[in-house]
C-alpha cells in the first residue's frame, strides 16, 4: 500500500492522492449533568473514552465512609463490601465522603441521568472504615486495606490520611504491593506535608490541581508526591443527590479510575508499571520534570491510554547533564540497557541527612551506585549490599545518583527505593533527663530534630537569678504534633499539649526563682517514628533586677544625688514611687534625664521643693523611653519623684543629674 501510494503521489498525471481515513463517533455519554464536570475536560477524559470506557474485569475498593447503596447512578456498579465500624451492617455512607469519591470513579454513564464517572462500567467495593464524622483509627484503615486485598480488589482508593508513619501501616502497604494491588491515596488538604499512606514509596500519591493547571493552594506536597488531578469536581452525594466539592480526596479517585482504564488495555501490567504509566503520561506543570508541588504533573487520561508504555521513563539520562529529577522518598522502576548504560538522577534533599537506597535489579550483574554531592564534585561509590540497603550522607539541596553495571550483558530492569532520614541535631544524645543538654540561661532560639525512633530532646537551664521565663516550640511540618514540658528539679512537671498537628505549643510568661529547670520537647506519644522536619524552641528569659536604691519610696527615704552619677532602678508595680534628693549650694542650670525604661511603660518625673510643693517645670519627652527636665533652680533642697503606670523589673531605668545644659 505504501509503495503504491508513493508511486502515485509522485506521478505527473495525479494532482492529489491520499488514503481513505476511517472515522467514528467520539464517545460522548448522554448524562444530563455532564456539563458540570469540568474536570473531565481538564484531564482529557473524552479523548480517553475513544479508547476505553470501563473495566469490569477488576474491582476497585473504596476504604472510606461507605457508599450510598441506593444511589441510582451508583447502585449498578456496587459489589459486596464490608462495614468495619458496625460489623454486620451494610457499608452505607453516613457521612457523604465515600459517595462523593465513588461518583468520580464510577457514576453510571449513558444512562440518561445524573453524571458520568470516568469508568462507565465498573465494580466498586465499599469498605466502611471511617466514622460518620469522617475520622477513623489507623487499625481500621489497615484492616480495610487488607480486607480489600484479600477479597479480590485490584485497586484500593484511600481518600484519607494520617500525619504519622507507622511500621504497622507500612507492612499493610507492602502486603498490598506483594499481592499485585495498586494503592492510590490523597496527599491531603492542609498545604503541608504529604499524609500517610500516600507518603509510602509504593503508594500512588495524588495532589490537587487548580482549574488553571497549577498546584492547588491547600494541596499537600513534598518528596512523596506522584501526580496531581483536578481539585474541584461535581459528583454524587448521599440521598441520590449531586454536589460540587473538592480536595485531594476527589483527585485521587480520578487517578484510580484512569489506572483501571489502563489495566483494561494492559491486564498483564504490574502495579509499579501502572504507576509508571500514570507518571510518564502526566502533563508536566510548574518546573520541568518532577517537582514537590505537582509531582510528575497533571493526570492525562488520554495519554495514559494512547501513548505506548516506556519501561524506562527517565531516558535519556546517560550523563550528569541529563540527570532526571526524582524524589528522595519514592520507588523508581527503570532499565539499564547494558554495560555502557548509565542512569543519572538528581534528588533534592529537604535538609541535611542520610539517603537510604535499596536496589533490586533483575540481573546477577553487580549494579554500582555512586553519589555525587554536586554536578562538579567527584563521586563516591557506595559499598555494601544494595538489595539489603545502602546509606550515604547528603546535604540539603541537589544530590546526584548514578547507576551503572559494567558487567551487564543484556538489558535488566531494576527497582530502586529511596528514603530520607533527617540529620541528628547537635544536642544529642539528650533523650533522657539525666542527659539533658545545658543551655545558657538567657533569651535565645535553637533548632532540633526527631531523627530516630522515640526521639525526645531534654534541655536544662541553670537559673541563678529570679526572672521571667517564656517558652514556645514551633514546627515546620504537620508530621510533628509537638509537646512541651518544664520541671524545676524536685518539683512537679508542667506538661503542655494544647494544639494539634503542626501547631505551636507555648508556656506563658512565668516568674521563676533560682534553680535547675528541665525542658523537654517531643512529638506526641503516638508519633514515635523519625520525622523529616524541624522544631524551633524559643526561650525568652528576663532577669528580675533588684533596685539598689530601695527603700526610697518616701520623701524622707530619698536618695541624695551626686552630679554626673547614673542611678539605676526598677518599678516593682504601678504604685511604686522612687524618690531622689538634690542639695544645690548655688543657683544652677539643672538638667535631669530619665531614660532606659520599657517603651510600653509611661513614666513620670516630678520636681518638688524643700516643703514638697510642686515646682512647675517643663518635662520634655525626648523619645519613647526618655524624659528630660532643663530648668534654672535657686540654691536649696529639691526632691524628684518617679512613678510608672505599671511595674517592670526585667529592665532598668537610668536617672542622672548634671549642672548646665544636658543632652537626653
Amino acid at each position: 500500500m505504501e509503495e503504491w501510494l508513493g508511486r502515485w503521489q509522485h506521478s505527473a498525471y495525479v494532482e492529489s492522492v491520499q488514503p481513505n481515513q476511517a472515522y467514528r463517533i467520539a464517545a460522548s455519554p448522554n448524562d444530563p449533568m455532564i456539563s458540570n464536570q469540568k474536570y473531565l475536560e481538564q484531564i482529557h477524559a473524552r479523548e480517553a473514552w475513544d479508547v476505553a470506557t470501563g473495566n469490569e474485569a477488576i474491582t476497585i475498593a473504596l476504604v472510606d465512609t461507605g457508599v450510598d447503596l441506593t444511589h441510582p447512578d451508583l447502585v449498578s456498579h456496587l459489589v459486596k463490601g464490608t462495614n468495619l465500624i458496625n460489623p454486620g451492617q451494610p457499608p452505607a455512607d453516613d457521612n457523604g465522603h465515600g459517595t462523593n469519591v465513588a461518583g468520580v470513579i464510577a457514576a453510571s454513564a449513558n444512562n440518561d441521568k445524573g453524571i458520568a464517572g470516568l469508568l462507565w462500567k465498573a465494580k466498586i467495593m465499599p469498605v466502611k472504615a471511617l466514622e460518620s464524622n469522617g475520622t477513623g483509627e489507623e487499625d481500621k484503615l489497615g484492616e480495610g486495606i487488607r480486607y480489600a486485598v484479600d477479597h479480590g480488589a485490584k485497586i484500593v482508593v484511600l481518600s484519607l490520611g494520617l500525619n504519622k508513619a507507622s511500621a504497622y501501616m507500612e507492612s499493610i502497604v507492602k502486603y498490598a504491593e506483594s499481592r499485585g494491588v495498586l494503592l492510590v491515596a490523597a496527599s491531603g488538604n492542609e498545604g503541608n506535608s504529604v499524609k500517610y499512606p500516600a507518603a509510602y514509596p509504593t503508594v500512588l500519591a495524588v495532589g490537587g490541581a487548580s482549574a488553571d493547571n497549577h498546584a492547588a493552594t491547600l494541596s499537600n506536597y513534598g518528596p512523596e508526591l506522584d501526580v496531581v488531578a483536578p481539585w474541584n469536581v461535581f459528583t454524587t452525594a448521599v440521598g441520590g443527590r449531586y454536589i460540587y466539592t473538592g480536595g485531594t480526596s476527589l483527585a485521587a479517585p480520578q487517578v484510580a479510575a484512569v489506572s483501571a482504564l489502563a489495566w483494561s488495555l494492559y491486564p498483564e501490567m504490574k502495579p509499579y508499571e501502572i504507576r509508571n504509566l500514570i507518571r510518564q503520561t502526566a502533563e508536566d506543570l510548574e518546573t520541568p520534570g518532577w517537582d514537590a508541588k505537582t509531582g510528575y504533573g497533571l493526570l492525562r487520561a488520554d495519554r495514559a491510554l494512547r501513548e505506548p508504555y516506556r519501561a524506562d521513563m527517565y531516558e535519556p539520562n546517560n550523563k550528569i547533564g541529563e540527570a532526571k529529577p526524582t524524589s528522595v522518598e519514592k520507588r523508581i522502576d527503570a532499565v539499564l540497557d547494558g554495560k555502557t548504560d548509565e542512569d543519572w538522577f538528581v534528588m533534592e534533599a529537604p535538609y541535611d541527612g542520610t539517603l537510604l537506597i535499596q536496589l533490586a535489579a533483575e540481573t546477577k550483574a553487580k549494579v554500582e551506585v555512586t553519589h555525587y554531592r554536586s554536578a562538579k564534585s567527584g563521586g563516591t561509590v557506595l559499598r555494601g549490599d544494595a538489595e539489603e540497603g545502602l546509606s550515604v550522607p547528603v546535604t540539603k539541596g541537589k544530590n546526584y545518583i548514578k547507576l551503572a553495571a559494567p558487567e551487564l550483558q543484556e538489558p535488566a530492569a531494576y527497582h530502586m527505593t529511596t528514603r530520607f532520614r533527617i540529620y541528628r541535631d547537635p544536642f544529642e544524645d539528650n533523650d533522657r533527663q539525666y542527659k539533658a543538654y545545658t543551655l545558657p540561661a538567657r533569651t535565645g532560639m535553637i533548632t532540633g530534630t526527631f531523627h530516630q525512633q522515640n526521639d525526645q530532646d531534654w534541655f536544662v537551664l541553670n537559673v541563678e537569678r529570679a526572672g521571667t521565663l517564656q517558652l514556645k516550640v514551633t514546627v515546620d511540618t504537620a508530621r510533628i504534633d509537638p509537646t512541651l514540658s518544664i520541671q524545676k528539679k524536685g518539683e512537679r512537671e508542667t506538661f503542655l499539649d494544647q494544639a494539634g498537628d503542626g501547631a505551636p505549643e507555648s508556656l506563658l510568661p512565668q516568674e521563676i526563682g533560682p534553680g535547675t529547670y528541665y525542658i523537654r520537647v517531643s512529638n506526641i506519644a503516638r508519633y514515635t517514628t523519625p520525622v523529616t522536619g524541624e522544631y524551633t524552641l524559643d526561650i525568652q528569659y528576663s532577669t528580675n533586677y533588684e533596685d539598689p536604691n530601695e527603700p526610697n519610696g518616701k520623701p524622707y527615704q530619698a536618695v541624695a544625688m551626686v552630679p554626673g552619677t547614673e542611678y539605676l532602678g526598677v518599678m516593682d508595680s504601678h504604685s511604686d514611687e522612687d524618690w531622689f534628693l538634690l542639695n544645690l549650694t548655688e543657683d544652677t542650670n539643672a538638667g535631669l534625664v530619665l531614660s532606659g525604661f520599657p517603651e510600653d511603660v509611661r513614666m513620670q518625673m516630678e520636681l518638688y521643693d524643700h516643703s514638697l510643693e510642686p515646682v512647675q517645670v517643663l518635662v520634655q519627652k525626648t523619645s519613647a523611653n526618655a524624659r528630660k527636665i532643663q530648668t534654672k533652680l535657686k540654691a536649696g533642697t529639691y526632691y524628684i519623684k518617679l512613678t510608672a503606670d505599671k511595674g517592670f523589673t526585667q529592665q532598668r531605668y537610668t536617672l542622672v543629674f548634671r549642672n548646665g545644659e544636658t543632652k537626653a
